[in-house]
């Protein structure tokens, strides 16, 4: 399910681009020390977006720098570094996980199964460093999988089970801004798991493999499943402007306004074959 929360790249200017490769970057540069290189094949952009809505949100003081590393040896990348990039650069490597796991248990991948091998001998840390958000996983995949074995019909409990799991994520710390940020996560799990959805549905027929649409029956219904996403997405907007966002705020308003939709409807024209 990565792959929706990233930018519209052509609308950002040449600084927000910058600001953007930078702080992905520097995940991917955290994901290298406190978890193997081999653990960055699993690096999504939309971990950039966690870590930008908590750097705007709480401004931490950044230490930045340009080495080369193994991906780009003769040229060099600007990161930026603070708590907010290492806790993504943490969240990524745990989600890259069970997502492995998942393509493991639906299309028996080989690379999945080395991939959650790989990843997983960093959970344990992770764990002890952010204990509520790992349960947090664990919770939501049971209950997914109890879902998805009784063939739910109801796409509002997958949605909202996976929306939880996103609302403890976008929660760093408890404190003024966490119902906020729950509730906005809410949203936002609604809209990737909805999106995931629509997008799969096809190919989730042709394999005879769990969908929420198709198991609510009625058959395809694009326009109908495109109007819970932008109730979904218009909730997590409006929580979102709650919150008092300054830096990088223009960058935030170019992926959840813009960049959410370009890359859902990219993806369902690829799917579509158009």
């Amino acid at each position: 399910m990565f792959g929706y929360v990233t930018a519209n790249l052509k609308e950002l200017t040449k600084e927000q681009t910058r600001r953007y490769n930078q702080v992905y970057c520097g995940i991917c540069r955290q994901i290298r020390e406190r978890s193997g290189g081999l653990s960055r094949l699993g690096l999504s952009y939309d971990m950039a977006f966690l870590a930008l809505l908590l750097m705007s949100l709480y401004e931490p003081e950044e230490t930045a720098g340009k080495p080369a590393c193994g991906l780009h040896p003769l040229r060099p990348k600007y990161w930026v570094d603070n708590e907010y990039i290492r806790y993504a650069a943490d969240m990524n490597v745990a989600l890259a996980c069970r997502n492995a796991d998942d393509d493991w248990q639906d299309d028996r991948k080989l690379s999945a199964k080395v991939m959650s091998r790989s990843l997983g001998r960093n959970l344990p840390g992770i764990r002890e460093r952010f204990p509520r958000q790992c349960q947090a996983m664990d919770d939501c995949i049971a209950e997914l999988n109890r879902l998805e074995a009784e063939n739910c019909p109801n796409p509002d409990q997958p949605a909202n089970c996976f929306g939880t799991l996103m609302g403890e994520l976008l929660v760093y710390r408890e404190d003024l801004w966490a119902p906020t940020l729950r509730r906005m996560g809410m949203a936002l799990g609604r809209f990737i798991y909805l999106g995931d959805a629509a997008r799969d549905y096809r190919r989730d027929c042709r394999k005879k493999r769990y969908n929420p649409f198709s198991a609510m029956g009625g058959g395809e219904d694009r326009p109908r499943w495109e109007e819970y996403l932008v109730l979904a997405m218009g909730r997590c907007t409006g929580e979102f402007e709650k919150l008092p966002l300054v830096q990088d705020k223009a960058l935030l308003d170019n992926i959840l306004y813009s960049g959410v939709w370009v890359n859902f409807r990219g993806e369902k024209e690829k799917e579509e074959g158009t």
